[in-house]
């Protein structure tokens, strides 16, 4: 299949094009619409999180409320309150961000990356965006610092949770945070939020999922996508990754993951804005499709070309 196509003008000409990979699973997990590549490898990256803290919530040594999970199957924008929950996380297990061993760097988020700059501070593992992820990480693994193996036991249950919940990992190697990636076929990867939405109550998986939905502003910040898309539409369940991954449990019981060929996340919200359809709330707008601007006004826009000409006619 072709991949679906995102355009962005600016006045009458179409000054960028993404193309898009993408699987849409219905209500009974049969895919029913698919573009490009979608059985080729794909790092779920950050998309896989949610899996991750299944995993660590099946580990012996984990002791997580549901605000603390969310933080663990998020990519936090490093805004104060983040860190002051991850921080709050670890001194309640007696460590301190010192113990961790995510990469040092700025705040995601442009707005929190000031005020971290502001007060003297500079790249550093607690502002990472994975810092919760790894905090839930030590935490369940009483602080050890060589929780980042490829082969230590909970690096091998977060590779059974994501073969269980999405499917066969592929291939391995070492995501952006140094915790272990797992590549998927994008198929398998849509498997993923579909399992999470259907989890029972009394499951791990059913937990993660209600906690990423009752705190969306933990699992990435003010603005983000998976934020506002599980504020304003109920029943949504969203996690991105990096390098434009994205998979997204929908309100009518679809699910699906998209992977934007060049890494461009921008590309992400007109497709999902077009999958959504009239579900899709107006505060969405801003994040699904956010204006070109020009001298501080609208002056251009977004369209999305899929193959077969809508989202419904490239059903297989």
């Amino acid at each position: 299949m072709e991949p679906v196509r995102v355009e962005m003008t600016r006045g009458d000409v179409v000054e960028s094009v993404h193309a898009v990979s993408l699987v849409v699973l219905d209500p009974d997990g049969t895919p029913v619409t698919t573009a490009g590549e979608v059985d080729r490898p794909v790092y779920g990256r950050s998309s896989l999180k949610p899996a991750q803290a299944v995993a660590v919530l099946e580990t012996a040594g984990a002791d997580l409320t549901d605000a603390e999970t969310a933080l663990a199957a998020g990519s936090h924008s490093g805004e104060r309150r983040h860190l002051e929950a991850v921080t709050a996380l670890l001194a309640r297990h007696d460590l301190t961000p010192d113990a961790l061993r995510c990469v040092p760097d700025l705040p995601l988020g442009a707005d929190a990356a000031r005020a971290w700059l502001a007060t003297g501070h500079g790249p550093e593992p607690l502002a990472m965006n994975c810092s919760g992820k790894h905090a839930a990480m030590l935490v369940a693994t009483g602080g050890d610092p060589g929780y980042l193996d490829p082969g230590h036991p909970l690096q091998q249950r977060c590779r059974a949770a994501v073969t269980a919940l999405a499917g066969p990992v592929l291939t391995a190697s070492t995501d952006g945070c140094g915790a272990p990636a797992f590549a998927t076929t994008l198929t398998d990867l849509a498997r993923l939020p579909w399992r999470l939405a259907r989890a029972g109550e009394g499951t791990t998986a059913g937990r993660v999922a209600a906690a990423m939905r009752a705190h969306p502003w933990l699992v990435a910040g003010t603005g983000r996508l998976d934020t506002v898309l599980m504020t304003e539409v109920p029943g949504v369940l969203a996690k991105s990754g990096a390098e434009g991954v994205l998979v997204v449990a929908l309100p009518d019981g679809r699910a699906l993951a998209a992977k934007v060929d060049d890494g461009q996340a921008r590309a992400l919200g007109p497709v999902l804005a077009d999958l959504l359809g009239p579900a899709g709330a107006p505060a969405l707008t801003a994040v699904t499709t956010p204006a070109v601007v020009g001298g501080g006004r609208p002056v251009g826009g977004w369209r999305t070309r899929w193959p077969g000409g809508s989202p419904a006619d490239s059903a297989e």
